[in-house]
């Protein structure tokens, strides 16, 4: 493995997964527009609401709900319901790099994640699932956040157009 600070697998990983992070938590604060519009309520309101919800998951359950009353013209719920599918894509890679540790090998000069989660199977346990750093995995985060920029534009577009609270 290079010198810390070096372009090596690891090095390049951590500041994509800063990237990721960084991406991923700016667009998921743009649920609160959503649920400001969607509540058909201020943005100080929907902050809240925002905040009181502990996981990306419940705040989306929560748009998508609103998204799909009645009251919500149809146009509206397609394109938050497409945003939020969008974002929701890549939870999993996000989960995956936030919820892992990291191993070296520095003989052979890999490193690799291990994932730090349990997977209750019907007769055993699986821990600590592994995934190499490598190319892949680098131009999977990259993808993840050029697609979650994406979403972000989206969501703006759906805010601004539909006159939403901002």
């Amino acid at each position: 493995m290079d010198a810390p600070g070096e372009a090596d697998p690891f090095s390049r990983l951590l500041t994509r997964v800063g990237r990721l992070n960084y991406t991923w938590t700016n667009t998921e604060s743009l649920l609160i527009h959503l649920i400001a519009g969607l509540a058909r309520t201020d943005t100080e309101t929907a902050l809240v609401i925002f905040l009181t919800l502990n996981t990306t998951r419940a705040r989306v359950d929560l748009v998508e709900r609103l998204s799909k009353l009645e009251r919500t013209p149809p146009d509206v719920r397609r394109e938050v319901l497409r945003a939020t599918k969008g974002l929701m894509r890549h939870s999993p890679l996000r989960n995956r790099y936030n919820h892992c540790i990291y191993a070296f090998d520095r003989q052979a000069g890999t490193a690799q994640t291990i994932l730090m989660r349990i997977a209750d199977r019907k007769d055993r346990l699986k821990i600590g699932e592994t995934a190499q750093i490598d190319e892949t995995a680098l131009t999977d985060v990259d993808a993840a956040v050029e697609a979650l920029n994406a979403v972000n534009r989206e969501i703006w577009d759906i805010v601004i157009r539909h006159d939403f609270p901002r």
